[in-house]
């Protein structure tokens, strides 16, 4: 737990940029998080089964050691806490309806506890008069309260059951009051109780009066309760059972806390109870469609959403039907957050915490979009100094790691995620954190640019960086589409001449000792080659950015094209025509399970089977290559095997070698004393367009010419 520095969120088209006020501290959530990194690596175990099985099926495939690599990645991560923010818009170009959230307006959102939030806008609301900065802090925690209701589905008079009087079980109780419901309130805590009882709810302590169900039918005349809302966080399934005892026949229970879930048959069959888990904060949370692209849901048939659920609690707080003053238990300023931690955990009583923030005067009129983490560094040896745009898990696994090996003059890395623009740059050593990728391109003195964001935003992001006269390093792909192509190829050509800049694309898989063995022992040859690399892909879903084509270009030109790349690589020669098909038709069609085949210039012949489909204790990676009676095979990129060929040893390495920090070496060589490209553009080209025509091929059928 620390309050640390970082950059302010870069401006951006679909988003708030919001200077914070106030922050509500979810007790609930952010305890159950704390705890989690309080504890050790046996109790984090324990609390997450189904992680752990994902880590013993990873060490099937991929060893020991990159699984642990890995698993202490995830870990040392940096997770900003809360969601709970009030603020001022400072900066807004979503180009709203007239009457829209503008610059100035005042707004609650699920940003963390930071000075600065940028927050897309469907997970903001405007805060009408009359409604205080504390109040509307607690606007998300009363939309989750509120959206549990609406799943309840409340009438006017109907007994409602609430278990758990935390700050969502208040908040329950007095919207279920609203809605014209009696309430009756479980919890263990005096205090908590004592709270329900004043918004109005009859309430029961199980300490003293074990048998709730046998209170809740007496409470409900014989009847049972129409429903019961569980709020509480427990890891035992006696809540539900309770609830499902309390409950009438045809009774609803909706779950919006945290509880076991081994449901008991007899509770539901004999009364025909129906259960529900509440999602958040409403319909559009966590679609990304609505939050990151703003697509609403039209009000004529999801009358409902997120952003809606926000302005329906804002009312409420501005008629006075949820108070909230009660609740307020503490309040520290923002630099004394870890004091609020430590009495959300030792301290008896303790419900809201609010923090606060410096007021808008405290601020300059610039906001600072980086922020320098350590001192210029020397440039030894003529090394490159370099600038580095995204921190997603693969740059931070694999690329980062293969910098930092080189001894280069680390200069700035670029995230829009400013906590890990923060992080990477400590823990990679660079000199300056940024949230906005120009920092890097405007710096003179980066002379190597690498490029590890999105895959819609390479071809962007590789035009600008040669615009600026740096020598670029994407990861794959190169690009989406022809057009894309079109434009990188001209920026390129462009940028050519005395000061030629370099570009290549993180095909590492040609760079690996294993490829390189494959290719020494194979080279002398007079005929054309055959081989066949099998990729078990393992599956993702389908709404995943990669598989949607205008983000992530699906998976065969997002990554198969690493794969077409390696075979041209083997044969020496381009891809001259594409064949491919693909499973499924129609609306079935999916690009991660596909059969591409490869003819290439010399006349040798390539399959790639891009499989999505297969287990995963099966090798991810097999390459076999067939050559004049000789075959190689390439196991995941830890075993090599030759048949046919004498005195050719099995070639092993004690854990993958897929040729990164080879790659990564060697661009950086090539940038500092020049000479022929690792990768010639017309290279670059041809594998870029072979994805894209086994794309087309699949779709339409027949052979495509490159």
């Amino acid at each position: 737990m620390e309050v640390a520095e970082v950059p302010c969120p870069a401006p951006s088209a679909s988003q708030l940029r919001i200077r914070t006020a106030r922050s509500l501290v979810s007790a609930g959530t952010e305890r159950m998080l704390l705890e989690f990194s309080q504890a050790n690596l046996l109790q984090k175990a324990r609390s997450q089964p189904d992680k752990v099985k994902q880590v013993l099926d990873k060490i099937k495939t991929d060893g020991l050691w990159p699984t642990l690599d890995a698993v202490f990645r995830k870990l040392d991560e940096p997770l900003p806490l809360g969601y709970c923010n009030v603020g001022v818009v400072v900066d807004c170009r979503t180009g709203g309806a007239p009457g829209d959230i503008v610059t100035g307006d005042r707004v609650v959102s699920n940003g963390p506890h930071a000075e600065m939030v940028s927050i897309p806008r469907h997970l903001c609301a405007k805060v009408p008069d009359g409604v205080s900065d504390d109040q509307a802090a607690f606007t998300i925690l009363g939309a989750i309260a509120l959206q549990g209701i609406r799943l309840a589905a409340p009438t006017l008079g109907e007994r409602f059951m609430v278990t758990g009087l935390g700050l969502i079980g208040l908040l329950t109780v007095q919207l279920l009051r609203a809605h014209g419901c009696e309430v009756l309130g479980v919890d263990l805590d005096e205090g908590r109780l004592q709270l329900a009882r004043q918004f109005g709810a009859v309430t029961v302590n199980p300490t003293f009066q074990p048998d709730v169900a046998a209170v809740a039918q007496a409470w409900s005349h014989g009847t049972g309760v129409d429903a019961v809302l569980v709020t509480a966080s427990t890891k035992t399934d006696e809540v539900i059972h309770q609830a499902a005892q309390a409950c009438r026949k045809r009774g609803r229970i909706v779950l919006v806390g945290v509880t076991g879930l081994s449901l008991r048959r007899d509770d539901f069959y004999k009364k025909e109870l129906t259960f529900q888990v509440s999602c958040s904060y409403g319909p559009g949370r966590y679609d990304e469609n609505y939050e990151q692209r703003g697509q609403d849901y039209p009000l004529p048939y999801v009358r409902w959403t997120a952003r809606r659920n926000f302005e329906a609690v804002l009312g409420a707080l501005q008629s006075g039907a949820v108070k909230i003053e009660p609740l307020i238990t503490h309040r520290f300023k923002i630099e004394e957050a870890p004091r609020a931690y430590a009495a959300m955990q030792k301290e008896q009583g303790v419900m809201g915490i609010l923090l606060e923030y410096p007021s808008q005067a405290g601020f300059n009129s610039e906001i600072p979009l980086s922020l320098s983490i350590g001192a210029p560094g020397p440039r030894a040896g003529g090394q490159p100094i370099v600038g580095f745009i995204g921190a997603g898990s693969f740059a931070r696994a694999v690329l980062l790691p293969a910098l930092v090996r080189t001894g280069a003059r680390l200069r700035c890395i670029a995230s829009r995620t400013p906590a890990l623009a923060a992080h990477a740059a400590q823990k990679f050593q660079f000199e300056e954190a940024a949230t906005d990728y120009r920092a890097i391109l405007d710096n003179d003195e980066i002379d190597v640019v690498f490029i590890a964001t999105r895959h819609d935003t390479h071809a962007r992001l590789v035009c600008e960086a040669l615009a600026a006269g740096k020598h670029v390093f994407v990861e794959k792909p190169l690009c989406l589409n022809e057009a894309e192509l079109a434009e990188i190829s001209t920026a390129y050509h462009r940028s050519a001449g005395a000061q030629a800049r370099l570009l290549m694309v993180g095909f590492n898989r040609r760079f690996s000792a294993h490829t390189a063995r494959v290719k020494e022992v194979l080279a002398r040859r007079a005929e054309p080659m055959c081989l066949t690399m099998t990729v078990n892909a393992g599956a993702i879903p389908a709404e995943h950015w990669v598989q949607d084509a205008a983000r992530g270009g699906g998976r065969i030109i997002g990554e198969a094209c690493h794969f077409i790349d390696l075979l041209s690589w083997i044969t020496g020669a381009e891809v001259r025509e594409v064949s491919a098909v693909m499973v499924g038709e129609g609306a079935a069609v999916r690009s991660d399970k596909m059969c591409l085949q490869l003819s290439f210039r010399d006349g040798s012949v390539g399959t790639v089977n891009y499989f999505a489909n297969g287990p995963k204790s099966y090798p991810k990676e097999v390459l076999e290559v067939f050559s004049e009676g000789r075959v190689a095979r390439l196991e995941n990129f830890r075993v090599t095997r030759f048949f046919g060929v004498a005195g050719a040893r099995s070639f092993r390495t004690w854990r993958q070698d897929k040729g990164h920090d080879q790659e990564v070496a060697a661009f950086l060589q090539q940038a500092t004393t020049g000479g022929e490209p690792l990768m010639p553009f017309p290279q670059l080209e041809n594998v870029a367009r072979a994805s894209f025509l086994a794309m087309q091929s699949a779709i339409r059928g027949g052979r495509e010419h490159l």
